[in-house]
């Protein structure tokens, strides 16, 4: 499971930039502006080969009862609910407040793992800038520049060995972990029918389905057999025992699906049939492109609906995510039970291809056929030879393919040839990625 860092503090004192430079992106706004930041806003960072997610929040006014701040700091309490450890940014340059204080106090109550993090360092030295935050009692300050870098990396990989370790009592035994067979995680918006299609595919009302956004509040995995055969389903945004509902803070979390989805063999991506295909799906349907996880699409509440709207529906599915053309799409009702029976077929489907193995004599005749079939272009006076290919990894399927002059291939040949391979191994329902590596030229002057 990957950690997850929450970027908690008062406004304008650094948290976006801090998200930017672990993300390595410029995804959140940044302003000598306070009160920019207002929702939740999630991330991928990767120290080395250590993935993570970092949460930047909102400027926090723990003490807000109502209008904008309030809902703000709803948002920071949901992003320290979901948290593994909690970074706690403060302004150096403008010393200890009253605001911080506060905000202590809230943390420490929070039960998170929390390190105090002193920004806007640069130019000054370690004592004088720490020194009013230890009336704080949290401990040494780790006192970093996030607009520069300094003590960044630091920072993160102190905060990814207390996050491993908040984890570590709630991993599975790899035994357990292998018993548990397909792990299918069923994600998409609120009140698709997640619930209700895990309920339909157990055969019992084990997960609480209500006509309302949000019940779902936490991720479990329920495991069960069918045909034989074992799976376990991840009701991403969570499942809840009726008993912890209405708990104070709520857990909606974004970061829950994200972690479903990087853990999970098969993503069942859910859509509603009765609203129209939303950058929400979108958004969706690319993180799990990008975390290359098979793939099955289920077009919910398809019942009731007039012959037209259907293939209104269809249309709008086929344009806006086209992207997903190597995914099974159906046409079911999680409510009546009609359509899960091939729903679950595909799944299976899906993991036997992601899972694949092939010999590398068997990915070498199938790249000979396409090059006898159809060559790459020349660039210039040097046309592309590929040489043989060999399989580099699983769920997805990566092909990697050897020659010379690889590097001049263009988009439209690599989708060429990952229909072919598609075609010729039965890749259907996962993302299949294609790894080029050229040989080194012995005449080139660089290699004089």
């Amino acid at each position: 499971m990957k950690p997850v860092i929450a970027l908690v503090g008062r406004p304008n004192v650094g948290k976006s930039t801090l998200f930017n430079r672990l993300t390595r992106s410029r995804d959140a706004l940044v302003a000598d502006m306070p009160g920019l930041t207002r929702d939740r806003h999630y991330g991928e960072g990767r120290m080395g080969e250590r993935p993570f997610l970092v949460i930047d929040t909102g400027g926090f006014e723990p003490v807000a009862k109502e209008g904008i701040l309030h809902e703000m700091a709803k948002q920071t309490r949901q992003a320290v609910a979901e948290a593994d450890v909690v970074i706690f940014i403060v302004d150096g340059r403008q010393g200890l407040t009253p605001h911080d204080k506060t905000i202590t106090d809230f943390l420490r109550k929070s039960g998170r793992q929390v390190m105090l993090v002193v920004n806007k360092s640069e130019g000054m030295k370690y004592t004088a800038v720490a020194a009013d935050f230890y009336e704080l009692g949290m401990g040494d300050p780790y006192v970093i520049s996030a607009a520069h870098g300094d003590g960044v990396m630091e920072l993160v990989e102190l905060a990814l060995d207390q996050a491993l370790a908040a984890q570590a009592d709630t991993l599975p035994e790899p035994d357990a972990a292998a018993a548990r067979g397909v792990r299918i995680a069923v994600v998409g918006r609120p009140n698709v029918g997640k619930s209700t299609l895990v309920n339909s595919l157990l055969g019992e009302e084990r997960v609480i389905a209500f006509d309302m956004p949000g019940t779902t509040r936490d991720s479990i995995e329920i495991p069960f057999e069918r045909e034989g055969r074992h799976y376990s389903l991840i009701d991403t945004a969570g499942i809840r025992r009726r008993g912890k509902v209405f708990e104070a803070i709520e857990k909606f979390s974004v970061v829950k699906t994200l972690q479903s989805i990087s853990e999970a063999n098969v993503v069942l991506l859910l859509l509603d049939a009765q609203q129209d295909i939303s950058e929400q799906d979108a958004h969706i349907a690319g993180f799990i492109l990008e975390s290359g996880r098979a793939l099955v699409v289920g077009v919910n509440k398809w019942d009731g609906l007039t012959h037209d709207r259907r293939e209104e529906i269809k249309r709008d599915v086929e344009r806006k995510l086209s992207f997903l053309f190597f995914a099974k799409f159906h046409f079911i009702s999680a409510q009546k039970g009609t359509g899960i029976g091939p729903l679950l077929k595909s799944v299976d489907d899906a993991y036997k291809a992601a899972m694949t193995k092939i010999p590398t004599p068997k990915l070498t005749r199938a790249l000979i056929e396409a090059s006898e079939h159809q060559q790459p272009r020349r660039k210039g006076s040097i046309r592309p030879k590929m040489r043989y290919a060999h399989q580099g990894g699983q769920n997805p399927p990566i092909i990697v393919i050897h020659g010379n002059a690889l590097d001049s291939i263009d988009a439209n040949y690599k989708r060429y040839l990952e229909k072919h391979f598609r075609d010729t191994f039965a890749l259907t329902g996962t993302p299949l990625r294609i790894e080029f590596r050229s040989g080194k030229n012995p005449f080139s002057r660089d290699e004089r």
